[in-house]
């Protein structure tokens, strides 16, 4: 990529970097030891792992009937975190594939650790059918592979299956596309390795790569191939996981703005995430410098076009139902507000509608503590949402005779805190053992935002030719001007 010099735009790294400096900066964590901050983080996540495997292998081996669920309720507290996660996994392709495809250059410091949070919020998500089968051995039947079975075959026509597709689908093209923009970096590891084992996996994993033109062509077509590929999964994966509703003829869930409306809710909930992460990430690793307070910036501009698109689609749900003049419509967004589950509905809108209206104020936006508060409040309220949304339409349907309450049991709890954990867990080990930032990316916008005597120092250091210390203005001209030269 060439780089831009313009004292018009902002600069995406802070510091007169050079290359070495950033190759030493973002390999500094896989270089040292784990701090306690770290042990401490990764001992919580994986008491909430061993929390969830526990509770897990017991329903398993007892079957679901330990969860929460009766005629009325089929499917509750999981579809709520399948859909959550499948949600939390759309930021990171987005932030990789479609603003690479638009050139937004400020993409680099965050999409590693963004297609990272994706392919580990995905792999959470798919726990959650799985599981709901009630014999997982048998998961292998999703497949629909040629077999000796007669007639038994995949139904096409479930939304199971729908999910089953669009899932692996989507992860399989989010993890090539993270594993070929990590192919630089892996080689880079492989030439720093201190450890033989380290050595010998990077240099398999980084398929020979010397960093030679040809190889660099090859690697931005095969890059901007697989954004393409990618940028309409984005839409139809949540697509498809809103048919799972909108094909019902459940009141709440029979309307066709679900696709559109999912779609903007899952990037405004990865977006949140997003910035969770990379403000305790920056805080923790010393990423002030390349994580900035543009980068967050930018990101909250994105939270607060999609939470208005969010905040619109609850308007026009509501004025659907009542111009549809449909009893049973009017009713389902009427209890929403005013039924038993009324509270949870104040919480969704609160935090979903209400919240991200205070990054229309700058100050706001550049307050790291403010995103951070902002972006969990985010989280919590998109967890809501899905609550929202099946349960007050399972458990007040047609009938007032088959109306039920449903409450969560502990194992059902038990085995969304293993998600979180899981969740949390892999994201600190993927910490210790890749680049969280994209290397060879981010050496390619060192001269972003500056003008050409900002960044003279870079370019010289890159040349090997500095001007002195002190030196005048145009001395450090004539030192560019040989550098570029």
């Amino acid at each position: 990529m060439a780089e831009v010099y313009s004292k018009l735009r902002t600069p995406l790294v802070l510091g007169d970097k050079s290359l070495r400096q950033v190759t030493d900066d973002i390999c500094a964590p896989m270089d040292a030891k784990a701090g306690p901050l770290w042990w401490l983080a990764f001992t919580m996540a994986m008491t909430m792992v061993a929390a969830g495997v526990v509770t897990t292998v017991y329903q398993i081996m007892t079957g679901v009937g330990t969860w929460g669920l009766n005629n009325t309720v089929g499917w509750a507290f999981d579809i709520t975190n399948f859909v959550f996660w499948i949600g939390i996994g759309h930021a990171g392709t987005l932030i990789s594939a479609i603003l690479f495809l638009f050139r937004q250059k400020w993409r680099t410091s965050v999409n590693r650790s963004a297609e990272a949070m994706t392919i580990i919020a995905v792999i959470c998500a798919g726990i959650y059918p799985i599981i709901h089968m009630g014999r997982p051995w048998l998961a292998f039947w999703f497949v629909p592979y040629p077999n000796f079975r007669g007639p038994l075959w995949v139904n096409f026509r479930s939304p199971l299956i729908w999910d089953m597709f669009a899932i692996s689908t989507y992860l399989t093209i989010s993890l090539v596309f993270w594993y070929v923009g990590l192919i630089p970096d892996l080689a880079t590891l492989r030439d720093r390795a201190k450890s033989k084992l380290r050595r010998k996996l990077a240099g398999i994993f980084s398929l020979g790569w010397n960093g030679s033109g040809r190889h660099w062509i090859r690697y931005e077509s095969v890059y901007l191939l697989l954004a393409g590929l990618a940028t309409p999964l984005v839409v139809s994966v949540h697509t498809i996981v809103s048919w799972d509703f909108a094909t019902s003829v459940i009141p709440g869930w029979h309307t066709t703005i679900f696709p559109p409306y999912f779609v903007a809710g899952a990037v405004f909930s990865g977006f949140a995430m997003v910035l969770t992460l990379m403000i305790i990430t920056r805080k923790v690793l010393h990423f002030e410098e390349y994580i900035t307070l543009h980068h967050i910036e930018s990101m909250t501009k994105i939270i607060i076009a999609t939470g208005s698109i969010v905040g619109f689609a609850y308007l026009t749900e509501l004025f659907t139902a009542w111009y549809s003049g449909n009893e049973y419509e009017q009713f389902a967004f009427a209890n929403r507000m005013f039924g038993p589950y009324a509270w949870a509905y104040w919480i969704m809108v609160s935090c979903n509608v209400i919240a991200p209206q205070f990054f229309w104020i700058r100050r706001l936006r550049r307050s790291v503590v403010t995103v951070f508060i902002l972006s969990i409040v985010i989280n919590v309220g998109m967890w809501f949402e899905r609550f929202v949304i099946i349960m007050t339409s399972l458990t007040r349907d047609f009938l007032p005779g088959s109306w039920s309450a449903y409450t969560p049991t502990w194992i059902e709890i038990g085995t969304m805190v293993g998600s979180f954990g899981l969740f949390f867990a892999l994201f600190l080990i993927f910490a210790r053992l890749l680049p969280m930032i994209a290397v060879a990316e981010v050496k390619s916008v060192l001269g972003y935002g500056r003008t050409v005597l900002d960044a003279a120092g870079a370019l010289v250091r890159k040349n090997g030719k500095a001007a002195a210390p002190g030196a005048t203005r145009t001395e450090k001209k004539d030192a560019v001007h040989s550098s570029v030269q």
